[in-house]
């Protein structure tokens, strides 16, 4: 039997009262979500556990999803945060030596929401042309319900999001014998990028969010990462006047994706939201002074305005081939660098790992 034939009727109907029509995957129900794409030919299930996602329903533009299954060991955080899922067409019948399962088992387990069997090229062109927008999966009958539902959708907004993924505790992570201590501010983090300084000799102390200056002292680590979250950068004002603080500790850091955009609103740069976003596997990125263009993974909505931060207190170090915008800050009066990509994510496969070598180099030269 045809995929496409699999499950009940499900709807998608988008904040300008379009409505795609397909099958149910995954939970049965109603959710309201932000509408994004992402154009990642792999990394699914990477995608649905990345907490920077927390209140998206999230569109795959490839049109064949879960051909390699899910398992338990790619998880990039204990649970899934998105708010629904699309695809074209989802396989049934994965074949991979790791896998445990299938996405629409996944999606069961995680109470997520699926839609598949719609056109994700007209629904990708739209996001692309209007902009991201609100929408509504439902396996209710969308049409009786339509007006109340476009109410519910245009007055749906992503608040708090930090707050809803951060981890209250303090844990610690670390192999034998570690040579360095990071404390990793939990914005929403990836489990790759604390794999990726343990296995570079850290100790990783992931911390709140909203962890103090004082509180990091105590601490006293060798370095400090600002992770990857979800959400408007700018809503984050205790966090921000945090960093501020932080930022005078002369601790070395290191910023990725959100953990970018608050160190630049810490310095007085400004952020903007994008028409619709970088988000997948294949964004190429220039460095600006070696000139040399770099395949990037990449999941955010917003970016730093890049001639907003004063020249005195960083310049631009990255920035996107497709669009200008900011990808990267080096900070003059601090030990501090940020890139709005996800070098933990293995774009390339290995084009930006190098980032993280970098970090420990610093905190190689304060062990001097």
């Amino acid at each position: 039997m045809s995929l496409f034939n699999q499950g009940d009727k499900a709807y998608l109907l988008l904040a300008d009262g379009q409505i795609f029509e397909g099958r149910s995957f995954g939970a049965k129900g109603t959710v309201i979500g932000e509408v994004v794409f992402t154009t990642g030919l792999t990394g699914y299930q990477e995608t649905l556990t990345d907490p920077s996602y927390y209140g998206q329903i999230v569109t795959q533009t490839f049109p064949l999803i879960g051909n390699y299954g899910v398992n338990d060991s790619d998880y990039e955080s204990a649970k899934s945060y998105v708010s629904g899922y699309i695809v074209r067409e989802w396989c049934n019948t994965p074949s991979n030596f790791r896998m445990e399962g299938n996405v629409n088992d996944f999606l069961l387990k995680h109470n997520i929401i699926g839609i598949h069997n719609i056109d994700t090229r007209r629904l990708t062109r739209t996001i692309r042309e209007v902009g991201v927008m609100n929408g509504v999966i439902t396996t209710e009958d969308v049409y009786s319900k339509k007006s109340e539902l476009l109410e519910k959708i245009n007055a749906y907004e992503i608040k708090d999001a930090v707050k809803k993924v951060t981890n209250s505790e303090t844990l610690t992570y670390s192999d034998d014998n570690p040579k360095y201590k990071v404390a990793l501010f939990d914005f929403g983090y990836k489990r790759n990028i604390r794999n990726e300084l343990v296995k570079r000799g850290c100790k990783v102390v992931v911390v709140p969010a909203n962890t103090t200056a004082n509180e990091i002292k105590k601490i006293a680590p060798d370095g400090i990462m600002f992770s990857n979250g979800p959400g408007d950068p700018s809503e984050n004002t205790e966090i921000i006047e945090n960093i501020k603080e932080i930022a005078k500790l002369d601790i070395s850091i290191f910023g990725i994706c959100l953990g970018h955009q608050l160190m630049a609103l810490a310095n007085g740069a400004r952020t903007e939201k994008l028409k619709y976003g970088h988000r997948g596997a294949n964004q190429p990125v220039i460095d600006v002074l070696s000139g040399r263009t770099y395949v990037t993974s990449q999941n955010h909505g917003y970016a730093v305005v890049g001639d907003s931060l004063d020249s005195s207190v960083g310049l631009v170090s990255h920035i996107n081939a497709n669009d200008k915008t900011c990808e990267g800050i080096r900070y003059k009066n601090i030990k501090a660098f940020t890139v709005q990509f996800h070098p933990e994510a293995h774009g390339g496969p290995l084009d930006t790992a190098y980032l993280f070598d970098e970090f420990i180099k610093t905190m190689d030269k304060e062990a001097k």
